[in-house]
C-alpha cells in the first residue's frame, strides 16, 4: 500500500520533460476516476503484478480513506505534478468534470509511453439506432450530431493522439447497479420494449480493460460487450423470472423512442485474447 508517497501540489505541466519526484517502477497503474469500474481494475492489477502500486486520481477527498483500505494511493492532482506512470487508465465520466478534455489531456501527459495508456469510452458513438448488427468497424456518429457523441469522440481523439487505445463499453452492470437495476425501482418506465441494448459486466470490463493495458497496444479501439443483446423487455423479464430480486418489474410504456443495436465484439476478443465471465445477462442471474 503506497500511503506514504508524496503529493504533489505543482500547477500543471504541459512539460513531456518533466523530472519526476518519485521513482515509478514499470507496473506501476495510474487509475483517473477510481469509482466502481477503477477499483475493480485496480484489484485486477494489483493481483497480476502484486508488490505493484496503484495510484488513484479523484476530484474530491470524500472516498480517500477508502481507498487507502484498498491499496490505492489517491491524490486529487496525481496528474498535476511531475510525476510519470508507466500504465494509466482514465475512467473518469464526462458528467464529473468541468474540462474533461483538458483531464484527458493531463492523463496523457501524466504516461511515459512504455506501458499503455487506455480510455474508457461508451459504444454510444456508434452510428446504428434500429436495432442493426454493430461491430468494431461500424461508423461513428458524425460530429456535430448529438453534444454527447461529441465529448465521447473528441476525447477518444486526444487519447488516440498521444498513442493510447479506447475500449468502447456497452451497458456496465452489477447486481445492484445499471439499467435493470434503475428500471426496477421505477416499476413502469416510458420507454419502448423493443429497443435492443447491449451489456458487459463491471468485472467484465475491468478484466478486458487489464487485458488491452498488459498487451501494451497503440492507437487500437476495441469493443466491450457480452455478445448477447437483448432487448429492454427481454432483461426485465429475466429479472422478473429469476426470482433474485425482491421488487417486480411492471412495464415500458414507450412506443415512438428510437431503438438500439446489436453489438459484436469477436475481433477485440481475439485480438486480445479475452472472454468474459460472464457470457450473457441470463448467465449472470443464474450465478447469483
Amino acid at each position: 500500500m503506497a500511503t506514504h508517497l508524496h503529493v504533489s501540489q505543482a500547477a500543471p505541466t504541459h512539460d513531456f520533460e518533466a523530472t519526476p519526484s518519485l521513482e515509478i517502477p514499470q507496473n506501476d497503474l495510474l487509475i483517473v476516476g477510481p469509482g466502481v469500474l477503477g477499483r475493480i481494475v485496480a484489484q485486477s492489477w494489483s493481483q497480476e503484478y502484486p508488490g505493484c502500486q496503484v495510484f488513484g486520481q479523484t476530484l474530491t477527498t470524500d472516498h480517500h480513506g477508502e481507498l487507502i483500505e484498498m491499496g490505492i494511493s489517491p491524490s486529487l492532482n496525481w496528474t498535476g505534478g511531475k510525476h510519470k506512470f508507466p500504465h494509466v487508465i482514465f475512467c473518469a465520466p464526462p458528467y464529473q468534470s468541468s474540462d474533461y478534455h483538458g483531464d484527458i489531456r493531463l492523463a496523457a501527459l501524466s504516461w511515459n509511453g512504455e506501458g499503455s495508456f487506455l480510455f474508457t469510452s461508451s459504444s454510444a458513438p456508434y452510428d446504428c439506432n434500429d436495432n442493426g448488427s454493430c461491430d468494431e468497424d461500424t461508423p461513428v456518429v458524425p460530429i456535430g450530431r448529438s453534444r454527447r457523441t461529441d465529448i465521447l469522440l473528441n476525447a477518444e481523439n486526444i487519447v488516440l493522439e498521444y498513442g493510447g487505445s479506447v475500449v468502447r463499453l456497452a451497458g456496465l452492470y452489477k447486481e445492484d447497479k445499471g439499467a435493470h437495476a434503475y428500471w426496477l425501482e421505477k416499476g413502469i418506465v416510458e420507454c419502448r420494449p423493443d429497443h435492443i441494448l447491449n451489456l458487459i459486466h463491471y468485472e467484465d470490463a475491468a478484466s478486458l480493460s487489464v487485458a488491452i493495458l498488459k498487451k501494451k497496444f497503440r492507437r487500437h479501439v476495441f469493443l466491450g460487450c457480452d455478445n448477447h443483446p437483448l432487448s429492454r423487455q427481454e432483461i426485465m423479464d429475466l429479472v422478473n423470472q429469476s426470482g433474485k430480486f425482491s421488487k417486480k418489474f411492471d412495464n415500458f410504456t414507450g412506443t415512438d423512442d428510437p431503438l438500439g443495436k446489436r453489438l459484436n465484439n469477436s475481433r477485440t476478443r481475439q485480438e486480445v485474447g479475452w472472454e468474459p465471465k460472464y457470457s450473457s445477462f441470463a448467465h449472470f442471474l443464474e450465478s447469483l
